[in-house]
């Protein structure tokens, strides 16, 4: 990771209307078709948190406005990308895991398993401050139609979060939100992530 000039990147604009808004936070919502997620999820014993969180990585490693992030005043780039989860810890309670993004599924599962365990028997944080890290919240239990994230003026982090997903004859969807920092992408960047997103889940 390493501070970058942002009159020396495509977001220098952005840079300049948006760091100092009150309010940067841009949130798109979308019904995503996760029918073979779900099989996949089902045959091959995966959890299908872990998927959508991989499908996630996948598909922001294709967009480079990920790359960058405002971090305090500054616009960082990064060399890699992690995916956050939130994790019911053993005091009751929830805990946040960074998981580092690979192409590898099998390695990134692995991580993802050994991780949230860790996180959930301890009870602390795992965090990847060298990695852009893209935030989820998995409200797998509850029925919702939408959310809208809130901004802390600490975290500029892109984040996602989604309810329990839908299933209707032989067809299972699941709608997502994506919060993002307008400094970092435009709405037509976070539009083609939520298309790549898609496109992630059918390749498998």
């Amino acid at each position: 990771m390493q501070e970058v000039n942002p009159k020396e990147t495509t977001r220098a604009y952005a840079f300049e209307m948006w760091m100092k808004a009150p309010m940067p936070m841009v949130t798109l919502i979308k019904t995503l078709d996760v029918t073979r997620l779900r099989r996949i999820s089902r045959k091959r014993g995966l959890k299908f948190n872990m998927l959508m969180c991989w499908c996630i990585g996948r598909a922001a490693t294709q967009v480079k406005e990920f790359y960058i992030l405002p971090v305090g005043d500054k616009l960082i780039r990064y060399d890699t990308i992690a995916v956050n989860t939130i994790v019911a810890n053993s005091q009751g309670e929830v805990s946040s895991c960074d998981i580092p993004f690979s192409e590898d599924l099998a390695c990134f599962n692995k991580d993802y398993l050994r991780l949230t365990r860790q996180v959930a028997e301890t009870c602390e944080n795992h965090d990847l401050t060298d990695s852009m890290v893209i935030g989820t919240s998995a409200l797998a239990q509850y029925d919702i139609d939408g959310t809208v994230g809130m901004y802390s003026g600490i975290f500029n982090n892109p984040f996602m979060i989604w309810g329990a997903y839908r299933r209707r004859w032989f067809k299972t969807t699941l709608t997502v939100s994506f919060q993002f920092h307008h400094t970092q992408m435009d709405g037509a960047h976070a539009a083609r992530f939520l298309g790549k997103l898609q496109d992630a889940i059918n390749s498998f």
